[in-house]
C-alpha cells in the first residue's frame, strides 16, 4: 500500500483554558477497492487501542463528529486515547466527483478496507464508533475482524437488509422527493424536518448544495443495498466485543436499534435510548453521550480513575434489565437518562452507586 497524501494541519476550533490546538494528520492509502482518505489526531499510547470513527451518509467525518469530539468533557477522553476518523471514498473535503459509472464500493467493500488503514498506521486494536451506515460498517468489519476491536459504540444502527416493502416505499419516495431529502429524513426525524431548527437548516444546506453530490448518492445506494448483518442471540454471528447502542428517541432507526439490541448479547451489550435528541445524538447531545461513552470506557478498564463530568451532577445514568414484549427476547441491559438524582444505577432498585467527582 503507497500513501497518496500526508498534509499536517492545525484545526481551528474553541479551546479549553491551557489547551493547545490539536494537529491533524491527514493521510489516503489505496485498498483492493480504491483509495480511502483518514484523519489522525494524537499519538498512540501504549496498551491502549485507538478510538476509529465512520460517519453515516450525507456527512463526512467533520459534519458527523465534531460537536462530539469537540465538546468541552470529551478532551479528557481524547487526551487518553489517539483517534482516527474515516471519511467514505469520495466523502472527505475537497473530494473530487466520480466519473459516470464509477463502481461504488459496497458497505461490506468499505469495511474490507479498515485493515488497510490499521496496516498503514500500525495499530493493532480499536475502538469503533460509528453512526448509521458507519455503525453498519464498523459492525461488518467486527465480524470479520474480532480480535481487533476491542469494543464499538453504534448509533442508529439498521443491521437488516431493506425487504420488499422497504424497497418499495424507497421507490416511491424516490418518486416525489430529491435525493437530498430522501437523506434528510434518514438522518433526522419528521419532528426535527418539519421544526426546520438552525441544526436542520445548516445540514440541509450542508447536503443539498454539496459539490460531491452525486459520490453522496452512491454512498446512499450502497447503503441502501446493504446485506443483512444476521447478528444472532447465542449463535455464531455475532459482536463478541462490548457494544454500546444508541438511539435517539422518536428517531428514525429507533425500531431497527430495538431490534438489534434484542439480537445481541445482552451480558456484552448495553442500550442507551437518550431523550430529547432526535435522530443524531451525537449532534444535538454530546454531553450525554460523552458521559455514556466515559462510563463505557470505564466498562472496559479504561479510565479508571477519571471523574466523571458535570453531567453526571444533575444527570442520571442508570442501568435497568427489561424483558422484550414478545417474552421471546432474553434481557438486556438498557442505558436510560433522567435529570433526578445522580446515580449510577445497577441491577435491581435499591442497588446503586453514587459518582461525583
Amino acid at each position: 500500500m503507497a500513501e497518496l497524501q500526508e498534509v499536517q494541519i492545525t484545526e481551528e476550533k474553541p479551546l479549553l483554558p491551557g489547551q493547545t490546538p490539536e494537529a491533524a494528520k491527514i493521510h489516503s492509502v489505496e485498498t483492493p477497492y480504491g483509495s480511502v482518505t483518514f484523519t489522525v489526531y494524537g499519538t498512540p499510547k501504549p496498551k491502549r487501542p485507538a478510538i476509529l470513527t465512520y460517519h453515516d451518509v450525507g456527512l463526512n467525518y467533520k459534519s458527523c463528529f465534531q460537536p462530539l469530539f469537540q465538546f468541552g468533557d470529551m478532551q479528557e477522553i481524547i487526551q487518553n486515547f489517539v483517534r482516527v476518523h474515516v471519511d467514505a471514498p469520495g466523502m472527505e473535503e475537497g473530494a473530487p466527483v466520480f466519473p459516470l459509472g464509477y463502481q461504488y464500493p459496497s458497505l461490506d467493500q468499505l469495511a474490507d478496507m479498515i485493515p488497510c488503514v490499521l496496516q498503514y498506521l500500525n495499530f493493532s486494536t480499536v475502538i469503533g464508533v460509528g453512526v448509521g451506515a458507519g455503525a453498519y460498517i464498523l459492525s461488518r468489519y467486527a465480524l470479520n475482524h474480532p480480535d481487533t476491536v476491542e469494543g464499538l459504540v453504534l448509533i442508529n444502527i439498521d443491521p437488516n437488509a431493506k425487504g420488499w416493502m422497504d424497497w418499495a416505499a424507497h421507490k416511491l419516495t424516490g418518486l416525489t422527493s430529491s435525493i437530498p431529502e430522501m437523506i434528510l429524513g434518514h438522518l433526522f426525524s419528521q419532528e426535527e424536518l418539519s421544526g426546520n431548527s438552525e441544526l436542520i437548516q445548516k445540514y440541509r444546506n450542508i447536503i443539498t448544495h454539496a459539490p460531491n453530490l452525486d459520490n453522496i448518492e452512491l454512498y446512499w445506494n450502497s447503503y441502501n443495498n446493504r446485506r443483512d448483518l444476521n447478528f444472532e442471540r447465542g449463535g455464531d454471528i455475532t459482536l463478541k466485543c462490548p457494544v454500546m447502542l444508541v438511539v435517539g428517541d422518536q428517531a428514525p432507526h429507533e425500531d431497527a436499534v430495538v431490534e438489534c439490541n434484542s439480537k445481541l448479547d445482552p451480558t456484552q451489550t448495553s442500550f442507551l435510548k437518550m431523550a430529547d435528541s432526535g435522530g443524531q445524538p451525537q449532534l444535538t447531545q454530546p454531553g450525554k453521550l460523552t458521559e455514556a461513552f466515559k462510563y463505557f470506557l470505564q466498562g472496559m478498564g479504561y479510565m479508571a480513575s477519571s471523574c466523571m463530568t458535570r453531567l453526571s451532577r444533575s444527570r442520571t445514568a442508570s442501568l435497568t434489565s427489561a424483558a422484550s414484549i414478545d417474552g421471546n427476547r432474553s434481557r438486556s441491559r438498557t442505558l436510560s437518562q433522567s435529570s433526578e438524582s445522580g446515580t449510577l444505577s445497577s441491577g435491581p432498585p435499591g442497588h446503586t452507586m453514587e459518582v461525583s467527582c
